[in-house]
């Protein structure tokens, strides 16, 4: 088949495009800047963004179905704006060209976020109703409620078959921008001074991108797959200082004393004029529960995930190999061995 990835660029399309290829078919990726590297080795380019129109619909002409992976993950207010253009204006943008070139599949890749959170240790599946309680005030989740249920709306009105795909936070080797494995580095930088008391739920992006490459010709229509595995914060952060000898947080607070301390020490960065190590909203993140039950991904796609301690090793390794020495504070022993094997 032809297809068209939108954000085949960032951590989940490095480890799915290559999987397209090899998998026999033609592959375009549209961007600001040329790819390079092995992962677009036999890809085709167009040069934009999806802001431009014209771009957008000479980069879907001959297209058979669409990967739409195209997003910003932050937790800073000030991205607020950007994310909602992303991904609710242009992805509605998008989906009108979708239908006009006649495009036989899109598969959307969402997020955990839009269905199994909550401020209790519950696990989630796919008939959860949207949390816009919980998440109301994190611009980046409510942007992908928003999104996804707009992307299915049109695509169920307009009969274009949609799978959407929403995998929990990705881990392993690749996130070049540190973007989605943000709560490694902070943690390898000893900038988390308290622990959490949610939980988390991760995915390696390579057992992600292997169910995105299923959702081609697998999967419910018009419906959403959960992908990930679940730990309470404590034992995440535990199973960290045993990879990287960085001790994990000793200080344990109560929630609403955690979310209050992180707003006091970003008014105190504001008058010291520099910015804080942690957002209120992350503090605010990491004490809420992101819990969820794979099993219809697992049976819709085959997804299967991989031994989470592989994962969490390799994510270490790939930061320790991505950030200078100096700036991660790792025992030297425990740094010179995850270095010699990145």
């Amino acid at each position: 088949m032809k297809l068209l990835v939108t954000g085949g660029t960032g951590f989940l399309g490095t480890h799915l495009v290559p999987r397209l290829v090899a998998a026999g078919h033609e592959v375009r990726l549209i961007g600001r800047s040329r790819p390079s590297g092995a992962p677009y080795a036999g890809t085709e380019y167009v040069p934009g963004d999806l802001k431009n129109r014209d771009a957008v619909r000479r980069a879907l002409e001959g297209v058979d179905a669409v990967y739409h992976l195209a997003g910003l993950v932050s937790f800073q207010p000030k991205d607020a704006r950007k994310m909602f253009e992303l991904h609710v204006d242009s992805t509605r943008e998008l989906l009108r060209d979708v239908r006009e070139a006649g495009v036989k599949r899109v598969v959307l890749a969402s997020t955990s976020g839009t269905i199994a959170v909550s401020k209790e240790a519950h696990v989630r599946d796919e008939s959860a109703d949207y949390p816009i309680t919980v998440v109301g005030q994190w611009p980046y989740y409510l942007s992908k409620i928003y999104e996804e249920k707009l992307a299915l709306a049109y695509c169920r009105k307009h009969e274009i078959p949609l799978v959407v795909l929403n995998p929990s936070l990705l881990m392993g080797p690749g996130d070049d921008r540190l973007s989605s494995t943000w709560t490694v580095v902070k943690f390898l930088n000893r900038e988390i001074p308290a622990m959490p008391g949610g939980g988390i739920s991760f995915v390696d992006a390579r057992d992600a991108a292997d169910a995105f490459v299923q959702a081609l010709t697998r999967g419910e229509v018009y419906g959403r797959h959960l992908m990930g595995v679940n730990l309470s914060m404590k034992d995440f952060f535990q199973r960290l200082e045993r990879l990287s000898g960085v001790p994990a947080p000793k200080l344990k607070l109560p929630s609403k004393v955690n979310v209050l301390g992180g707003k006091l020490l970003e008014r105190w960065a504001k008058v010291r004029g520099t910015t804080p190590t942690l957002d209120p909203q992350e503090i605010d993140i990491g004490e809420h529960w992101f819990w969820l039950d794979a099993s219809k991904a697992e049976a819709e796609l085959g997804f299967r995930a991989r031994d989470i301690q592989e994962t969490l090793s390799e994510t270490v390794q790939h930061i320790y190999g991505k950030m200078p020495p100096q700036s991660l504070p790792g025992t030297k022993g425990r740094l010179a061995e995850l270095r010699e094997n990145t």
